[in-house]
């Protein structure tokens, strides 16, 4: 469905230090520095796939995105998204995929929802049995009944999210651009789009590409991650294949009755304790759980235990320090 083969881009970015006699001479002898966003990156996604695309600020995320949407052309590579190459078709393209930036509206800031529902349904030109066909499942899905009236500026963010990917959706199509979609979200609006998500791509078999920094949305949402830094491809897996490369150390929580004596297992490190509890990590390579909880049980009368992997997070913090970016 999206086949991705050595696409590079770069940037020349103007350079020059503080001060009004540094702008005047900028005037005259302008100095650029060329930044190398994307170096012969290449990937394949199936349909129905949800791809969580993953890396530090100035990665090539961002640039990515906008050039498999058609917004930006390419230095030097190819790409082909069910048969269109992106900047090249791009009336054919956009009715194909739909695109959701986080920190940008594709709403009319002043006016009621349901009317920018309506000046999208006539760009897109979606005939109107389809267009209301389609309203009626987004409107009952993402629970959005009572906003279609409400100006977009009036909405709460969370509230205009939801309208976003409604807007985005409106035209059915097959590719879905995530760009941080629930960056500012309070929890409630987080797991509501998330469900969304979930739900559509069960349904409809829709093919997502998502891009954030919330690692909590790619564990609910996505199997397969790329992993992208200093415009390179650096990871392409599955994110349990991901946990069993890099989780290499599990925590370990205890609780027991009343005891203050010294614990020192080998592999095994004291998070924090109390007098009746403890979060330990350990070390897999070094010894297993069951052994670990083992040792323990023989110095303390044990409660309660519970397993635990290490967060997402860290695992992807370990894995920018191994890449160096």
């Amino acid at each position: 469905m999206i086949e991705v083969e050595s696409l590079s881009k770069s940037f020349k970015v103007a350079k020059r230090s503080a001060g009004i006699g540094s702008a005047v001479k900028s005037l005259f002898n302008p100095q650029y520095s060329v930044v190398n966003a994307l170096e012969d990156i290449s990937f394949q996604i199936d349909e129905g796939e949800i791809v969580g695309y993953i890396g530090p600020n100035g990665a090539g995320k961002s640039t990515t995105i906008k050039i498999i949407s058609g917004v930006l052309v390419p230095d030097s590579g190819k790409c082909k998204i069910l048969g269109n190459t992106p900047w090249e078709n791009r009336i054919k393209h956009v009715k194909n995929i739909g695109v959701v930036f986080g920190q940008r509206s594709q709403l009319w800031w002043d006016l009621p929802v349901i009317d920018s529902f309506n000046l999208l349904r006539d760009i897109y030109r979606v005939p109107e049995g389809e267009y209301r066909k389609t309203l009626n499942l987004l409107i009952s899905i993402l629970d959005i009944s009572s906003l279609l009236t409400t100006p977009v500026r009036q909405l709460s963010l969370g509230q205009r999210m939801r309208c976003e990917i409604a807007a985005s959706l409106l035209h059915n199509p097959k590719i879905l651009f995530l760009d941080e979609p629930t960056i500012g979200l309070d929890a409630v609006s987080k797991i509501a789009v998330r469900n969304f998500i979930k739900t559509i791509n069960q349904e409809r078999k829709l093919t997502v590409i998502l891009t954030t920094h919330d690692m909590n949305d790619i564990e609910a949402l996505a199997e397969r991650i790329i992993l992208i830094g200093k415009g390179q491809i650096l990871l392409d897996g599955t994110l349990t294949d991901l946990k069993k490369r890099f989780a290499s150390h599990k925590i370990v929580k205890v609780d027991f009755t009343e005891n203050t004596k010294s614990i020192n297992i080998e592999g095994v490190k004291i998070l924090n304790r109390s007098k009746e509890s403890m979060a330990l990590s350990v070390d897999l390579d070094v010894i297993k759980v069951s052994d670990a909880i083992g040792f323990l049980a023989k110095d303390l009368d044990i409660l309660d235990v519970s397993v635990h992997s290490r967060p997402v997070e860290e695992i992807i913090v370990d894995l920018y320090k191994v890449y160096q970016i």
